[in-house]
């Protein structure tokens, strides 16, 4: 199963973040080919959203709705099951720091 998995903080933690062994978590993973892919992503308000409304393409810089937390990155995670991705997310440095959410790829009837 294909899981995404964002990393999740509040714009103004409680705590200074400390992802200091962030490769301890990184490199077994890719090792074991359970992580396929991570990025860290720019700040929100350097993000532009895109909607059409009227048939007007209309954009914002910035993030639309207001939020007391962003997603700061990503990892798409190779797994047997949803145990699996606990696991491997609990083990994340930001789980102690902010959180992870999970979510599964829509399975599309292969």
């Amino acid at each position: 199963m294909k899981y995404m998995m964002f990393v999740v903080s509040s714009l103004e933690p409680d705590a200074v973040s400390d992802e200091s062994d962030v490769n301890l978590w990184v490199d077994p993973l890719d090792a074991a080919g359970k992580r396929i892919i991570g990025e860290v992503l720019a700040p929100p308000k350097q993000s532009t959203v895109v909607r059409v409304r009227g048939g007007k393409v209309l954009t914002t810089q910035g993030p639309f709705a207001e939020t007391s937390e962003v997603i700061l990155g990503f990892d798409i995670l190779e797994v047997e099951d949803l145990d699996e991705a606990i696991e491997i997310a609990a083990k994340h440095p930001m789980a102690r720091n902010g959180q992870i959410e999970l979510r599964a790829f829509m399975d599309w009837g292969e």
